[in-house]
C-alpha cells in the first residue's frame, strides 16, 4: 500500500520523546508474565528532521481510539554526552547512526514486542543527557517507533509489521527545524543553520533518505494527510483482526470467516456427523480454499469484446499450474482443484506416517516439468508440519522455486505453522482455520479427527480407526 495524498503538517509535539495513548487507563494495567501476550502490531515511522513524523503518529493514534498504543521516540536513545563532547557540542553530529544507542533501543523493542514491560530513557535536549525519571512502558496492542533512522538498522526493521516514511520538502523541514530549535531548545538561528549545513543535510542524504526504499508506505509532506492516515489506520485494524500468527508470518492467509464457513466447520468437526455429510461439507470448504488459493497466483490483464460489443478489461488466469497431493488425505482436495482448473496435472507424494518422526518419503510421482510451474500443494490438515516439510523439501529439490508453492489446507495447528513458515518463509499457506494446539499424540486440538479415514470411510462403525495412523 502506497499513498501519495498529503498536505503540509505542523511540527508540533517534538518535546514529547515518549508518549502513551491508553484508551482504557493503561496506567492501571497489571502485567502478568504467566499470561502469553498477544503479538503487538509494530509500526516504524521514519523521515528527515522536522518532516512531520510526530504529527503523523499522533494522527494515527487519535484514530485508534479502541486500542492501547505506545509511542516511542528514537530520540530517547541518544547517547549521553560526556564533559569533553559537551564542550564541543556544536561539532557533534546528532543525525549520524552512531549518535544513538541502537543496541539498547533494539533490546527494548524486542522486549516490548514479546509482551514485556520496558524502561525507556528520558533524554534532555538542553543538557544532552539521559535524566531521571525514566519511563516505564507496559505491553500494548500497537507499538509505534518514530525517529529519523528507525528504518536504517535491518535488525529493527525486521521487528516491524509496517514501515512508514514521511517525505517532506527540505526547505519546509529547515524552516520547521529553525522554529523548533530556537523556540523549544533555546538555540540561536546561526547555530541551527550551521548544524544543518554541516551535519543534518549530509546525514539525511547518506543515511536517512536511502532508508526510504525499505518503507511500505510513503507519505509526501507528512501531516494533515487524511487519505493516507485513513488507509494506514484501516490496514492496522485489518491486521489487528487477524490471527496472531498472521501478524508474525505474512505468508499465512486465513480465508475470511463467515457464519457459513463457521457452520461447515461445526459439521465436519462433529464426531456424530455422518460420512455423507462430512464429505459434502468438507468438499464445500475445500472448494473455498482452492478458489482463494488461486487468487494468489500471478495474472495478466486482458481486454475482451462482450456480446453487446462493449470492451471489458479483465485478467487471464495463470496457466502453468500443477497440483501435488499428499496420499491419501490430500487426494480429497483433487476434485475441487480439477473443478477450478481445467485439465490440471496432479502429482502424488506418499510420506510414511510412522518412524523417523513422520519424515520418511515412500513414493513420489510428479510432472517432469514441475520446476517451471506454480504448485498447489494439497493436504487438509497441518499438525506438526513434519510431513509437509519433507514433501515441500522434495519439491524444492525438483527445482520448484519456494515462492511458487501455495499450500492449500483446511485446518492448521500453530506448531505446524511455526515449523513450516520458519523453514519456508517464501511459501504461501492458505487455510480456513487455525486451531488451538497439538496434544501429546501430536493431533490437532480441537481438530476433526483422522481426516482421510472420515472422508474415505475407512473408520469403523464405532468411530475407531481401522488402521494405525500418525498425524502429519
Amino acid at each position: 500500500m502506497d499513498s501519495s495524498a498529503s498536505v503540509d503538517a505542523l511540527s508540533n509535539g517534538f518535546e514529547n520523546h515518549l508518549s502513551l495513548n491508553q484508551s482504557h487507563n493503561n496506567n492501571n494495567v497489571v502485567y502478568n508474565p504467566r499470561v502469553q501476550p498477544k503479538q503487538p502490531f509494530f509500526i516504524g515511522v521514519a523521515g528527515g528532521t522536522a518532516s512531520g513524523k510526530t504529527t503523523v503518529c499522533n494522527m494515527i493514534i487519535s484514530q485508534l481510539r479502541d486500542q492501547r498504543v505506545v509511542l516511542v521516540n528514537q530520540d530517547s536513545f541518544y547517547h549521553s554526552l560526556n564533559a569533553e563532547k559537551l564542550k564541543r557540542v556544536h561539532e557533534y553530529n546528532f543525525d549520524h547512526p552512531e549518535a544513538f544507542d541502537t543496541e539498547h533501543m533494539l533490546s527494548c523493542m524486542e522486549q516490548i514486542k514479546r509482551g514485556q514491560a520496558v524502561t525507556i530513557p528520558n533524554y534532555d535536549f538542553k543538557t544532552h543527557q539521559s535524566i531521571e525519571p525514566a519511563c516505564k512502558v507496559n505491553p500494548s496492542d500497537i507499538i509505534i517507533l518514530e525517529g529519523i533512522l528507525v528504518l536504517h538498522d535491518p535488525r529493527i526493521r525486521d521487528l516491524m509489521n509496517m514501515k512508514i516514511f514521511v517525505d517532506t520538502d527540505s526547505d519546509v523541514r529547515l524552516s520547521r527545524r529553525i522554529q523548533r530549535d530556537t523556540v523549544e531548545r533555546g538555540r540561536n538561528i546561526e547555530n541551527v543553520l550551521d548544524q544543518y549545513a554541516r551535519f543534518v543535510k549530509p546525514s539525511f542524504e547518506e543515511f536517512i533518505l536511502p532508508s526510504k526504499k525499505y518503507a511500505d508506505i510513503i507519505i509526501p509532506r507528512g501531516g494533515d494527510n487524511d487519505v493516507a492516515i485513513d488507509l494506514i489506520v484501516q490496514h492496522i485494524h485489518t491486521k489487528l483482526g487477524q490471527h496472531e500468527l498472521c501478524k508474525i508470518y505474512p505468508n499465512v492467509v486465513v480465508i475470511f470467516s463467515t457464519f457459513q464457513i463457521r457452520g461447515m466447520h461445526t459439521l465436519i468437526r462433529d464426531a456424530k456427523t455422518t460420512k455423507h455429510d462430512f464429505v459434502f461439507y468438507a468438499d464445500r470448504l475445500i472448494r473455498l480454499v482452492v478458489e482463494h488459493g488461486l487468487g494468489h497466483l500471478p495474472f495478466k490483464e486482458k481486454q475482451v469484446i462482450t456480446p453487446t460489443g462493449s470492451v471489458y478489461s479483465g485478467v487471464v488466469f495463470y496457466k502453468r499450474l500443477c497440483g501435488v497431493s499428499v496420499i491419501r488425505s490430500g487426494e480429497s482436495m483433487e476434485n475441487a482443484l480439477r473443478a477450478c482448473v481445467k485439465g490440471i496435472k496432479i502429482g502424488k507424494i506418499l510420506i510414511h506416517g510412522e518412524g523417523n518422526n513422520g519424515r520418511e518419503l515412500i513414493y513420489e510421482k510428479l510432472p517432469k516439468d514441475i520446476s517451471s510451474r506454480h504448485v498447489l500443494f494439497l493436504d487438509p490438515v497441518l499438525a506438526s508440519g513434519n510431513s509437509a516439510i519433507n514433501a515441500i523439501s522434495l519439491l524444492l529439490s525438483k527445482g520448484v522455486p519456494e515462492s511458487n508453492i501455495i499450500f492449500l489446507n483446511l485446518i492448521a495447528a500453530p506448531d505446524g505453522i511455526h515449523a513450516l513458515c520458519k523453514r519456508f518463509p517464501k511459501l504461501k499457506l492458505v487455510t480456513s482455520e487455525i486451531d488451538e494446539s497439538l496434544n501429546e499424540d501430536l493431533r490437532v486440538i480441537p481438530g476433526m479427527g483422522e481426516f482421510g479415514d472420515r472422508y474415505f470411510g475407512t473408520d469403523n462403525e464405532d468411530g475407531t480407526i481401522s488402521r494405525s495412523t500418525t498425524p502429519k
